[in-house]
């Protein structure tokens, strides 16, 4: 893998290890839970950081449709943290292969929002999934936190 990727993907490692560090402190009960009206809970947070990744990665840098349903994902209730856990492991090994076949020149190229019918370029679609994630990262830290304080 060239090095700019391998260190794009040790950011998304440490994301995902953070968000398992928040997690590790809260009972069932807390994955589910909402601090108020309009914000969402830490399982919808990583179900929908993880999609936006897969989608954007894959589905724009890629060209590898992963038939993503964004409003699902903020449907999402009942599952535990092992399953959480997997969603960021598949994730982030979806994004190990994807970022094994990218070459440095990928980065200067354009591509078609599958959706939206514009062009983004490669590397804003990778800055914006690491921006993204990171972002909810906060949300959820700012959510366990909130649990543990009511």
């Amino acid at each position: 893998m060239i090095p700019f990727f391998v260190d794009l993907l040790v950011r998304f490692h440490e994301l995902h290890q953070e968000l398992e560090k928040a997690l590790e402190p809260l009972p069932q009960e807390a994955l589910d839970w909402s601090p108020g009206p309009d914000m969402n809970s830490v399982s919808v947070l990583i179900f929908h950081l993880t999609g936006a990744e897969r989608f954007w990665v894959g589905d724009v840098v890629m060209s590898d449709s992963s038939n993503r349903n964004r409003d699902a994902e903020f449907q999402v209730t009942g599952l535990d943290k092992n399953a959480l856990i997997q969603r960021l492991r598949e994730t982030e090994a979806y994004l190990t292969s994807a970022f094994n076949t990218l070459q440095l020149s990928d980065l200067e190229t354009t591509r078609m929002h599958p959706n939206r019918g514009y062009e983004v370029s490669v590397t804003w679609a990778l800055m914006h999934a690491l921006e993204h994630a990171a972002v909810h990262l906060g949300h959820i830290q700012m959510t366990a936190q909130l649990w543990q304080q009511r």
